[in-house]
């Protein structure tokens, strides 16, 4: 018996839907080290497929995957565009292909523009070659050209750098397009100038990069890929993506990418859609290739050459660009035909209703593949359905995932925030939804990420603030709107943080309560960049209170790092008062107390502690340095004492605080 179904009860009746998932999973890798030798030599396409040059033979090779296509001519700026010149031929294993010969390079240097003009029973069209590993897009037409491209010359300086450092991610979830304050693309050399050192400064030990994949549309977040081997021309050249990650790895900070291997844009002249002219080349054909909320198209990963593009866009960003992992985008709507729009209620809509087991299996191989690269990569699925075994070994009936996303409790935070006053909070709900999480299986908890920021939507602050944000954020300025906002922002992630997981996430600039909203330039916003930017100088600004939640979050950082937090067991309940809105856990040794009343400040409050001794107060949220009121004395030693035969101690437990205390001896 496989140990998922050992450690889950609630199992057994889908023992054998387990098993044959697991058995389709070595049935297809066996498959594959059959025709291959290893996944790993399947998992290299990205050196055989697109345009490279052949220093043995000096010359460049060109070959494309289009089975249904009837010509191929690879056209540029190297031959004016023209089609009858460079002509490609079948070969033996059915691929086109052409050598150009060019021993000095002069014919196709570094970034000239080509494309391949393919001729099949839809016409002729012209389209970016699927493996380019660079496009550009003109600025007045917005049409996008690849360019030859070679991105074996980068000088890397980050062989001192261990992933395995990175025990319990804490993730600063960003954008390089968005991190800057001016109203403009920002690029891969501003962020790592600019804005890796301020991560670095507040602790945090992981990035995670949007939207490097080629795009055609900026508006997307980087969730409407064309081209899946191009790291995305607007914000710079591969070269400075890779300084970018050599520099953060230099830090101490591990890399991971946001990569979408969930669908793909439909957009036929860039991305990958009737490449050949077929409508299943990459894609389902008909309704099932069609993804009707995204407007997007689906992979169809039942097919070989799918599966050996996916995976080779996996090995060739950990190789080529030393990434550090993956957060997989979109893994609820792959897994399941229906794409996870129905109330996963019940354990048949894990194994009986809807599930796409050919998506099941490619993502096992991607974890495979992954951790054979690099055994300490992250690999993190976004995934709502709480799919059994996600995040489990595939030795033990897993999917092989590191850690999944803890997507409900940003929900219900805002729901809270939205939908109950203050009086009405309900600790157990609230600590139902942080520590409600499957067996075994790792989380990345998180009060927020971009999702929640998005037009339409607004960030953590702003709902706790709204507009009082624009008047009364002087420090010197008494507001109860501001007083209240600030309070709960600092309990709310920090509760989020030490309870809600084993790894943590932070949306970029939301660590100092980013106001307002994200909105990229559009046609509806006049394609504005006005909330498309993070406004650093509100946090920079000494006089603004901005930066007592920026000084929190570092503190609430270093606490959980220096103790461990993380890396521990699930946390065990000491004590709900619902009277006085009064929430007591213990983690590693560490007792988090939290005190959401309105008003209720209670001289002293006595509560059990699970071990007898001396403890300290490491971190206050009402400390003056966090914008608080400075009602408790942190130098103040807390003694236990036996009451009723069990141990206790006695805090002043003030309202809308949390304390975090150490025992020392």
């Amino acid at each position: 018996m496989l140990q998922l179904i050992k450690d889950d009860g609630w199992l057994a009746p889908y023992e054998q839907d387990i098993n044959n998932r697991h058995q389709r999973y070595r049935d297809l890798k066996q498959s594959i080290e059959s025709n291959h030798s290893s996944l790993f030599e399947f998992a290299s396409a990205h050196e055989y497929f697109g345009i490279h040059y052949d220093n043995e033979k000096g010359g460049w090779w060109y070959r494309e995957w289009a089975p249904a296509a009837q010509a191929l001519s690879l056209i540029g700026e190297f031959n004016n565009w023209n089609d009858n010149t460079h002509q490609l031929n079948h070969n033996e294993k059915g691929v086109w292909e052409i050598f150009i010969n060019d021993g000095d390079k002069t014919l196709i240097p570094q970034g000239s523009k080509v494309k391949v003009r393919v001729t099949s029973n839809n016409g002729t069209q012209d389209r970016i070659p699927a493996y380019i590993l660079r496009t550009i897009q003109d600025e007045d037409s917005k049409a996008f050209d690849g360019q030859a491209w070679d991105i074996e010359g980068f000088n890397w300086t980050d062989e001192n750098w261990d992933t395995g450092s990175v025990t319990s991610p804490l993730i600063y979830e960003c954008h390089v397009g968005m991190s800057l304050e001016k109203e403009a693309v920002g690029t891969y050399n501003e962020f790592r100038t600019e804005i890796l050192p301020r991560i670095q400064k507040l602790g945090y030990n992981c990035i995670q990069l949007m939207a490097v994949q080629e795009h055609p549309y900026y508006g997307s977040f980087g969730y409407h890929v064309s081209s899946f081997f191009a790291a995305s021309s607007r914000f710079g050249t591969p070269d400075e993506l890779m300084q970018l990650v050599d520099d953060a790895h230099n830090m101490g900070i591990a890399v991971i990418m946001d990569i979408v291997h969930s669908h793909a844009v439909k957009n036929t002249a860039e991305g990958l859609n009737q490449f050949d002219g077929s409508n299943d080349q990459y894609f389902h054909p008909g309704e099932r290739g069609e993804h009707p909320q995204w407007d997007s198209k689906c992979f169809n990963y039942g097919k070989q050459g799918v599966q050996q593009f996916l995976l080779s866009n996996i090995r060739f960003w950990m190789e080529k660009y030393h990434f550090d992992g993956f957060r997989f985008d979109g893994v609820t709507s792959m897994l399941y035909h229906h794409h996870g729009t129905i109330a996963f209620d019940h354990y048949d809509n894990y194994f009986k209703d809807g599930t796409e087991w050919d998506a099941i299996s490619y993502l096992q191989l991607a974890n495979d593949l992954i951790h054979s690269i690099n055994p300490h990569a992250l690999s993190i699925a976004e995934d709502m359905s709480g799919m059994p075994g996600l995040c489990y070994p595939i030795q033990d009936g897993g999917i092989g995932f590191d850690y999944r996303l803890g997507m409900g409790i940003p929900d219900n935070w805002i729901k809270i925030l939205k939908h109950q006053s203050d009086e009405n909070w309900n600790l157990d709900e609230i600590w139902g939804f942080l520590s409600n999480r499957r067996y075994k299986e790792k989380t990345v908890a998180y009060a927020e990420s971009h999702d929640q920021a998005l037009v339409g939507d607004k960030s953590l602050a702003f709902w706790l603030m709204d507009q009082e944000m624009y008047w009364h954020m002087k420090a010197n300025d008494e507001n109860i709107v501001i007083d209240r906002g600030i309070a709960l922002h600092k309990m709310i992630r920090l509760i989020t943080i030490s309870l809600g997981g084993e790894s943590y996430l932070n949306f970029i600039g939301n660590e100092f309560g980013h106001p307002e909203w994200v909105d990229f330039p559009r046609e509806g916003n006049n394609w504005s960049h006005k909330h498309c930017k993070r406004q650093w100088h509100l946090v920079d600004d000494e006089s603004l209170k901005y930066k007592y939640l920026n000084d929190f979050d570092a503190a609430m950082i270093k606490c959980v790092k220096e103790n461990k937090v993380l890396e521990a067991d699930r946390a065990n309940k000491i004590n709900v008062d619902d009277l006085n809105k009064t929430l007591i856990f213990e983690r590693n040794n560490l007792l988090f107390v939290f005190n959401f009343h309105t008003h209720n400040a209670i001289p002293d409050y006595k509560f059990f502690v699970p071990n007898a001794g001396k403890y300290e107060v490491i971190l206050n949220s009402d400390d003056t340095q966090f914008g608080g009121h400075g009602r408790v004395d942190n130098d103040y030693i807390l003694s236990s004492f036996k009451e009723d035969g069990v141990d206790k101690i006695s805090i002043y437990n003030t309202n809308r605080t949390a304390l975090v205390l150490k025992l020392i001896e």
